[in-house]
């Protein structure tokens, strides 16, 4: 019998084609397998859950992904428990069931101590505060030698003591000197600055913020100062002045524009007038009854 005899065999061809078959049906049968497994041809798109309640969030899409919270922030003007930045972003492809990590604007308030801004300059105390995460709700000045000092520092109408425990964001009143010369201040020119902006450069001038007045409904961080009374052409003010501002949204007003035409204004009402002798005018004055006694004559 030769080396080949079981090529007559019938045997060896079924066998082979037992094997090739194997050989397509395994790979074939383990890919399907795989993309059952791994969700393959099943993509989300993630959605934004930046903003909306944590809690919430996670009853309406327990089903689609796996929430898990992993730190708390205390950012100001966010509202406690929702959501403060995610992962995977927003608008990434993901497969259901994907682990979401969050981080969450904190329940619980931070807490910070009242730092002691009395017996400094006002601009100091100002930078005490913000560096501490307070506000100044408003100045009062009172008679006091030396001007802009910080005399006494109030939370709700009472004083209160260096140490204190305050959320932050809380209001503080500063009692400020107002000098032996109560000299006035200048209106400094907010137009087109932010809400923030504006009531930080009133303070560091010695002025309150006083009405605030919406004029549109757009995001805060488009709104800018449009108008405001008294003016920066009004010259200057009493400390403690409470200044009125009107805001309107930066995407539908050129505030460049505004900007020129306040310039304008406020160059032609400091305008230096011509000084006008009074010889001159007595001069001017003769001049004129000097003419009308000559045509009264050539009347007659």
């Amino acid at each position: 019998m030769g080396r080949l005899h079981f090529l007559k065999e019938k045997n060896f061809y079924f066998n082979l084609l037992i094997i090739l078959l194997l050989c397509i049906i395994i790979p074939w049968l383990t890919i399907k397998l795989l993309n059952s497994y791994t969700r393959h041809d099943k993509v989300y798109t993630m959605p934004d859950f930046v903003g909306q309640d944590f809690q919430q969030v996670k009853h309406e899409y327990s089903r689609d992904f796996n929430f898990i919270l992993i730190d708390s922030v205390y950012p100001k003007g966010q509202q406690p428990g929702s959501i403060y930045q995610q992962d995977p972003l927003p608008g990434s492809k993901i497969k259901k069931g994907r682990n979401v990590y969050a981080i969450i604007v904190a329940v619980t308030p931070e807490k910070t101590p009242m730092p002691n801004v009395k017996g400094i300059s006002l601009r100091e105390a100002i930078g005490r505060l913000e560096s501490s995460g307070l506000d100044v709700d408003h100045l009062e000045y009172v008679s006091y030698s030396y001007k802009n000092n910080v005399i006494e520092q109030f939370y709700l109408g009472a004083p209160i003591a260096q140490g204190t425990e305050l959320v932050k964001g809380s209001k503080i009143t500063l009692q400020v000197g107002i000098g032996d010369d109560k000299s006035n201040v200048k209106v400094p020119n907010l137009i087109g600055k932010s809400a923030d902006e504006t009531k930080r450069l009133l303070n560091l001038a010695g002025l309150n913020l006083g009405v605030e007045t919406h004029e549109d409904n757009d995001s805060t961080k488009y709104l800018c100062v449009r108008k405001m009374s008294p003016g920066p052409s009004s010259g200057a003010v009493r400390p403690g002045t409470y200044i009125d501002v009107w805001y309107h949204s930066s995407r539908t007003m050129d505030f460049k524009k505004e900007m020129e035409e306040l310039l304008r204004e406020d160059s032609l009402a400091n305008m230096p007038q011509p000084e006008i002798k009074i010889d001159t005018i007595i001069e001017t004055i003769e001049t004129n009854d000097y003419e009308e006694d000559d045509e009264f004559e050539d009347e007659f």
